[in-house]
């Protein structure tokens, strides 16, 4: 109990801290392209497409190598490590790039930051959810304490960016460092059975995830749903800062909003558990959808800084729940030592497939129609695709898939006729 608890802490402050350097150099960073770089929309719709691009060429390398590692720290290390280098890299590395050579900068900034924040969040969630499962707290209520160091982060970035952009990334370097110590700091302990499990994993077996119609038809699920809050999160501060007299102004109030928001979100990670568990994980993907459809089409129908500020907020419901709903989803339904090629190639590969599809299409709309015809589009389609995903996905009461089943039994070698 003792041990559960001190885990249960420096994880959560790993995440805080994970989370407050992301948000210090990420969270506004379709304004500094738009202000700071000077690109239009179809320019920084190129940028998050190419973003996507190389973050879900790392995501299937991540999830394999993450359940090869099982309980090891050996990723979380190396994404810390990177991520003292984003103030350097952001100012003296992508920036210039991007000024010089669009294509060229998206290029370089995509391996960095697809290497470092995009697909390392992955791996750094996969880990913690399996520790919280050996260690028996809930998942939900550490990664609560992610939404509070973007929110934290946040709060301050639109003043700091109205000062001076550069200020945000040196921050984010400051905090990675602590983020170093934190996780030097972490002991896991690997039983023999826990190593065994991790070995046993062979490629065919992340290969036989793909024979599942089941899995197919949660990616489904994935892309037509979950992918499309990324893509409209993109470019809204643009949107959101437009809606003011001056876009300082917008961006200032933009911070204030987004830090709001995510401390709503850390209280739905908090109950968020609680929802899954009494709706089931299909039920509350389908709550999650119906959530984000509403939402963004809601952006398109409502003017004004009020009535757009209360859809973003919505934002805060939904994305506990589905996240939550993900994992547990997963876990019910598919083998649990591809925990995080499940998560990783299921789940982030292919919302990054939907973003790279996606970002290019819906920046060249932002330009040619609009972002409140867009956003009507958008949440049209997220509509659709959750009501088709009530007929695909798989019900909890239907148990786990059978593959599951045989899978285990093999590593176990027990496998037998009956």
């Amino acid at each position: 109990m003792k041990s559960s608890n001190s885990l249960y802490w420096k994880l959560s402050a790993y995440f805080f801290f994970f989370f407050f350097t992301w948000s210090s150099s990420y969270s506004l960073f379709a304004i500094w392209l738009g202000q700071e770089i000077n690109l239009n929309g179809a320019e920084t719709g190129i940028i998050f497409s190419v973003n996507a691009i190389f973050t879900l060429c790392m995501q299937p390398l991540y999830g394999f190598i993450s359940d090869k590692l099982g309980l090891r720290k050996n990723i979380l290390f190396m994404i810390s490590l990177l991520l003292v280098f984003t103030g350097p890299f952001y100012i003296f590395v992508y920036g210039p790039l991007l000024q010089y050579h669009v294509i060229l900068g998206a290029i370089v900034g995509g391996i960095y930051l697809g290497t470092a924040f995009l697909a390392g969040i992955g791996a750094i969630e996969t880990y913690i959810e399996k520790v919280s499962r050996k260690y028996q707290f809930e998942y939900g209520r550490t990664r609560m304490w992610g939404s509070l160091g973007w929110a934290a982060a946040t709060f301050f970035a639109g003043q700091l960016f109205n000062i001076n952009p550069n200020i945000n990334f040196w921050v984010a370097s400051l905090s990675a460092v602590i983020l170093v110590a934190i996780i030097i700091s972490v002991k896991i302990e690997m039983s023999d059975d826990e190593r065994e499990r991790a070995d046993s994993i062979r490629l065919k077996d992340v290969g036989g995830l793909f024979l599942l119609k089941d899995f197919w038809f949660f990616m489904v699920y994935v892309i037509g749903v979950t992918c499309v809050y990324g893509v409209y999160d993109q470019q809204f501060p643009i949107y959101y800062a437009s809606l003011f007299p001056t876009a300082a102004v917008g961006n200032q109030v933009f911070g204030y909003l987004n830090s709001f928001q995510v401390f709503i979100e850390a209280g739905m990670m908090f109950l968020a558990p609680f929802i899954v568990n009494k709706l089931g994980p299909k039920k509350s993907l389908i709550l999650a959808g119906l959530f984000m459809s509403f939402r963004i089409v809601g952006s398109g129908l409502v003017s004004g800084p009020v009535g757009i500020s209360s859809m973003k907020l919505i934002h805060a419901l939904e994305l506990p729940i589905m996240l939550i709903a993900i994992f547990k989803y997963l876990a019910s339904h598919f083998d649990t030592r591809l925990s995080s090629v499940l998560y990783l190639v299921g789940f982030q590969f292919a919302s990054q497939v939907g973003t790279s599809i996606f970002s290019p299409l819906v920046g060249g709309l932002y330009d040619s129609i609009g972002f409140r015809h867009t956003y009507l589009m958008m949440g049209t389609l997220v509509l659709c695709f959750t009501i088709i995903s009530i007929f695909t996905l798989l019900d909890s009461k239907k148990g786990a898939v059978y593959t599951q089943h045989i899978q285990q039994n093999r590593y176990r070698g027990d496998v037998t006729n009956g």
